[in-house]
């Protein structure tokens, strides 16, 4: 009998190649418009233009899944983001690029959306944790490897883009060549997004919270780096020491939260993720200077806000029916990449105001106040019952993800 992992292994291959593809370009884009004069504004729209185009995708894909199946569906999507990258170092105009991005967000997310129906569709009970553990762990590195391929060329020269270009039409061959059959077309899903805001409240003011946040710092964050004087080099192991910590804690983090109300957890997180905001805005510069303690201090910041999206989703899970869990993450997922939208240009505004070091300033006010609204909920309402609750399951969050599986439910119901 195949193992869980050699059974999905040719769409772990392609989640791998894609996401290596978007870590290299997610960096490049905003580091490659700075050096062409686009104003902190104009990068910080391309952010908005991007995750605007993720929504619209994640509105579109359901139907065009269900209407040419999973691996024409993928192989659309991937054929338009590399089309969109190769724009990007031909004409550089901002009209153009935000077009660009729009059609990049806009493919990935029915990229995500066809990987992780698939996934599900091909998981058991018995499996789902292993094939979920697995695919964090490709989403994660594959996300921590492209920042490294920013080293194999110039960012004013267009190679780094073409490689990007390159990754996502090597994305195809394992995914065209699989002999997995594909999920069963089923109808969509019925998304209240009015009674997740009501019934857990906490939770979904986490996810507004990661995308407001997140969804600045990866369009904005390499731009605080060109803004210190680092090297591309430096750029790199900036955004890597981000990842590692997101990557490193979510785990243990999650399995602490099983034992107690997740909310305190929020909160906490939420804190630390304001406190080392507020160091890097009105020290960075200073500590730049200092190497250990800096990217100490990204460490921990990565390890603050990168979970937040997890713990959100797991104390929404807490609070709603085992059987509304897929329902549940995509309007979860929805309310995240809404709120990404606005994240980028209100950042923007903010460091064309008062510098680059503001941006961690903005995530330390975005992030303080979810903890203080955690706070006064926890003093609001009860927790959930621990013996109705399910336990933590770590789910990606580097860039807005698709429908993330259901690592718990008794059925095996897909996106479609």
């Amino acid at each position: 009998m195949a193992s869980p992992s050699s059974s999905i292994a040719a769409i772990l291959v392609s989640t791998g190649l894609f996401l290596m593809g978007n870590g290299l370009i997610g960096t490049l884009t905003p580091l490659r418009a700075h050096l062409d004069g686009f104003s902190d504004i104009a990068v910080g729209t391309l952010g908005t233009w991007y995750f605007a185009g993720f929504v619209l995708g994640c509105f579109t894909g359901p139907p065009l899944l269900s209407r040419v199946g999973h691996i024409r569906a993928f192989a659309v999507a991937a054929a338009l983001v590399a089309m969109s990258v190769l724009i990007l170092p031909i004409w550089v105009t901002p009209l153009a690029w935000f077009t660009a991005r729009g059609i990049t967000g806009f493919s990935l997310a029915i990229l995500y959306m066809a990987i992780e129906s698939w996934l599900n569709d091909r998981a058991t009970n018995e499996t789902r944790g292993q094939i979920l553990s697995l695919y964090v762990a490709v989403n994660l590195s594959a996300l921590l490897l492209g920042q490294w391929l920013l080293l194999l060329g110039e960012p004013q020269s267009f190679e780094l883009f073409s490689i990007g270009a390159m990754l996502y039409c090597l994305c195809l061959v394992p995914m065209g060549l699989t002999r997995l059959p594909p999920p069963a077309l089923r109808p969509a899903l019925h998304i209240d997004l009015a009674r997740i805001f009501r019934v857990a409240p906490v939770g979904a003011a986490g996810c507004v919270t990661t995308g407001l946040a997140n969804g600045a710092f990866w369009a904005l964050a390499p731009l605080y780096g060109q803004s210190l004087g680092f090297s591309v080099r430096e750029i790199a192991l900036f955004m890597s020491v981000f990842i590692a910590g997101g990557a490193l804690i979510q785990w243990p983090l999650g399995r602490i939260s099983d034992g107690m109300d997740r909310r305190w957890m929020i909160a906490a997180t939420c804190t630390a993720a304001s406190v080392c905001g507020l160091v890097l805005g009105v020290l960075g510069w200073l500590l730049v200077g200092m190497p250990v303690i800096f990217y100490s201090i990204t460490f921990v910041l990565g390890a603050a806000m990168l979970p937040l999206y997890s713990l959100a989703i797991a104390h929404a899970n807490d609070r709603l029916p085992r059987a509304e869990f897929v329902e549940v993450s995509a309007g979860l997922l929805m309310i995240n990449a809404a709120a990404s939208i606005p994240g980028p240009l209100l950042a923007s505004f903010v460091i064309a105001t008062a510098g680059p070091n503001s941006l961690f300033l903005y995530t330390a006010i975005v992030h303080a106040g979810m903890a203080f609204y955690a706070f006064t909920r926890i003093r609001l309402k009860e927790p959930a019952r621990l013996e109705t609750r399910e336990n933590f399951t770590p789910l990606p969050q580097g860039s807005p993800a698709g429908l993330p599986l259901d690592p718990r439910g008794p059925t095996q119901e897909t996106l479609l």
